[in-house]
């Protein structure tokens, strides 16, 4: 999934920083320099291990807590702030200093006279020394009563406003939730590589190396189509299991982790794979229920859409090689044909450095060079414009519709994954919501014609927001009649359901990211 980038600030009369920032100074200053970079439009992943790499080892843990922290409270220190200032402070690089000590006073405990003297002396090491009162006398303020304005703090959201007012009108009955639930921490979750063991034999191993983790089970309902007849549908439920650390911890301390044998993957991003892989059995159930027994059942041709950084990729192609699944995806060979792949894969992305983490992670896994019934191509392709055939002036619809099924990670503004990325809340703005729909339906238009009638498109994003899921699918199917959603049964254990699709939110502190999931049907014009 490719989130759409953007370097608006997210209050465009304040001055941006210079971007001309270096990882030097103490611990605070540097956490201090990123923060800036971030507010000038650079992405959290892109400043974080610069700085972290910067720092003596003992530094690291603080650094971290303290960047992540700042930027998860943000918004609910920036009002906080501008009510303990008498005149409004529109030095970006003041205000920014003063929000990390408040940070420290408020949400990670820092004592106080080490959480003021080092401020302090932080706002004199960017050179706003001029303000180094000011800071002083805020952060004693606050040091006086502490619980009193961390209630204050957290009594309301630490969203923009335009952000959190949208999310009110979506998700009116959730929206308390929700408003603490994007401020906290994500927990950690895995993803066994099942070509190699079994969720529960990991956990023993996970066990016998003092880690713990929480076995979790997601149920998927599905009313997929019957082979008979397309108004008719058959219930089928989907298992799968994730673990859940107790503690979030560095992936190098995780057991055969770069053998391959597990993937950092969220619980709600772990349904993906499962799901385009159900509907793509009940597919080749429902086309051999259709083919007289002599005759040759045609080979799969699957299309992942805007892969990188691969996660989902990567877990369909573990359920496509496990032993129990591959043998469903069996066909006769013709004697002039010398292809033995019975599958063609293909995933795309647009970018070749994302493409190259696909390469990266596949190789990890040891998926990069799959079973010989696998034939698996990563291309660099824009998915708006992007086609496996290429059109000719003869071509037909049918000439072009070449997948059996297609996975659509679709690019979103990933209001479902700020708890992970908090810089999102800074980085996006209202106008990226209308654009990323845009962006949307776009891909959406260029994919569904190469789907074959028969074939199912499961679309994904990791956003919360209704226009970019719900109402974008329903806009879609109210423009293409050959295209019906699939229902999510009340099996389910996860997720709300919507008019079309199921929706994920994150709400607590041991879910999942905001996802949604929609599972379309090409039937015959």
């Amino acid at each position: 999934m490719r989130q759409p980038s953007t370097a608006s600030n997210h209050n465009s009369k304040k001055p941006k920083p210079s971007s001309n920032l270096k990882m030097v100074g103490s611990v605070r200053v540097r956490v201090i320099r990123a923060l800036l970079a971030i507010q000038n439009g650079q992405s959290l992943s892109s400043v974080l291990d610069p700085l972290l790499n910067s720092l003596h080892e003992g530094d690291k843990s603080f650094a971290h807590a303290l960047l992540l922290t700042t930027l998860r409270q943000w918004f609910a220190l920036e009002r906080l702030l501008d009510s303990l200032a008498d005149n409004p402070i529109d030095e970006i690089e003041v205000r920014t200093t003063i929000l990390v000590g408040l940070t420290q006073l408020l949400y990670l405990e820092v004592a106080d006279h080490a959480a003021i003297h080092e401020t302090v002396e932080s706002v004199k090491e960017i050179e706003f020394a001029h303000a180094s009162g000011l800071t002083n006398a805020i952060l004693r303020k606050v040091a006086k009563n502490p619980s009193k304005f961390r209630k204050k703090c957290d009594k309301k959201h630490s969203l923009p406003n335009w952000l959190a007012y949208q999310l009110k009108q979506d998700w009116s009955e959730q929206y308390d939730e929700l408003m603490q639930g994007l401020r906290q921490p994500a927990p950690m979750f895995l993803r066994v590589n099942t070509t190699q063991t079994s969720v529960s034999d990991y956990q023993q191993t996970l066990q016998q190396a003092d880690i713990s983790a929480e076995l979790i089970e997601l149920k998927t309902g599905l009313a997929l189509v019957q082979a008979t007849d397309t108004s008719d549908r058959a219930s089928t439920l989907i298992q799968n299991q994730a673990l859940r650390l107790e503690q979030s911890m560095a992936v190098s301390g995780l057991p055969t982790f770069a053998e391959g044998g597990l993937s950092i993957q969220d619980l709600y991003a772990q349904l993906a794979a499962p799901i385009i892989q159900q509907a793509l059995i009940h597919k080749v159930a429902t086309d051999k229920a259709n083919t007289d027994e002599d005759s040759e059942v045609s080979k799969l041709t699957l299309l992942d859409a805007c892969a990188a950084p691969g996660g989902k990729l990567a877990h369909w192609l573990e359920l496509l090689n496990s032993e129990d699944q591959s043998a469903l995806f069996h066909v006769k060979q013709s004697k002039d044909d010398n292809d033995t792949a019975n599958i063609k894969l293909t995933a795309i992305d647009n970018e070749a450095p994302r493409i190259e983490r696909i390469h990266d992670n596949l190789q990890r896994l040891n998926l990069e060079q799959t079973n010989k019934n696998i034939d698996l191509n990563i291309v660099c392709g824009d998915a708006t414009r992007w086609q496996l055939t290429k059109p000719t002036q003869k071509s037909s619809a049918e000439s072009l519709a070449v997948f059996d099924a297609i996975l659509l990670d679709a690019p979103c503004t990933a209001t479902g994954v700020i708890r992970r990325h908090p810089d999102i809340s800074i980085l996006r703005t209202e106008e990226d919501i209308e654009q990323t729909a845009i962006l949307q339906a776009d891909i959406l238009h260029n994919l569904w014609p190469q789907l074959k009638v028969g074939g199912y498109l499961l679309y994904v994003t990791c956003s919360i927001l209704k226009q970019e899921n719900a109402l974008q699918m329903q806009d879609f199917l109210s423009k293409n009649n050959d295209a019906t959603a699939i229902e999510f049964t009340d099996e389910c254990n996860w997720g709300i359901a919507q008019e079309v699709g199921r929706q994920c939110l994150p709400i607590d502190s041991e879910s999942g990211d905001g996802f949604y999931y929609a599972l379309l049907y090409k039937t015959a014009k």
